[in-house]
């Protein structure tokens, strides 16, 4: 899954078959800047690929079933892993923006259940969520950033409804939850892990939060931050899935 700004991996698939949105059942059209709105299937570094280029959001207005919609079909496609990407905000001072970031474990303050409802085979009912970010994932992703030189950071991610950015009140509240902040991710992992999916999360911390940077916040500001880290991403993501292939 691409997130805000980091489309441009699509491009790099090789011999890829594209299908918009438009042309999928369920599926609507994107209406944020940087999402594309379409699948990309193919293969990169000789795995077979399936880019999701651009989600859905909640702050959209889209339901929670819609939301997780894409990751239970990748699951009945035959996935087993998701790699999932966001842009994020820093709320740890030590982060200099642009940089990526190793999920480790997330926080939903977003205040949805994103598996209420009836039970949709072959999810559980009662998913474990120990361990939502795969560890063997996420030592093959710092063994990559090390070999390669690529800034790395870990930590824990808050999800948040949106899509307004915090006040610096709610940051310095957020700082005692987690390292980054951002509008997504969340209900695809929980999602995935529901049908054993193994997840890989990483996030662009494209600035840092308000109340921390010293300038005003823009969407502007986060797709051209994803712009300057996106090699780095693509070399990373390329190097985790020739160590899964």
């Amino acid at each position: 899954m691409l997130g805000t700004g980091l489309g441009g991996l699509a491009e790099k698939v090789e011999r890829p078959i594209v299908v918009p949105y438009r042309e999928i059942p369920g599926f609507p059209e994107t209406g944020v800047a940087g999402h594309r709105g379409e699948l990309v299937l193919g293969r990169l570094e000789g795995v077979a690929v399936l880019l999701q280029s651009g989600r859905f959001h909640l702050y959209e207005g889209h339901d929670p079933e819609t939301v997780v919609l894409p990751t239970r079909v990748f699951h009945a496609l035959g996935i087993g892993t998701l790699i999932v990407t966001n842009a994020a905000g820093g709320l740890s001072p030590t982060f200099r923006p642009p940089v990526l970031m190793l999920i480790a474990d997330h926080v939903n303050l977003m205040f949805r259940s994103f598996l209420a409802g009836p039970v949709v085979p072959p999810e559980e009912r009662f998913p474990d969520m120990s361990e939502p970010y795969d560890r063997a994932l996420r030592r093959l992703a710092r063994e990559v950033a090390l070999s390669g030189g690529i800034g790395l950071e870990e930590g824990v991610y808050v999800g948040l409804l949106g899509p307004s950015y915090e006040t610096p009140a709610e940051i310095r509240m957020l700082q005692r939850f987690g390292d980054a902040v951002g509008m997504s991710t969340v209900p695809e992992v929980v999602a995935a892990r529901a049908r054993g999916m193994r997840v890989l999360g990483i996030s662009t911390i494209t600035n840092l939060a308000a109340g921390i940077s010293p300038t005003a916040l823009s969407h502007e500001e986060v797709l051209e931050a994803g712009m300057a880290v996106a090699a780095d991403l693509e070399r990373l993501v390329r190097g985790v899935l020739r160590g899964i292939g």
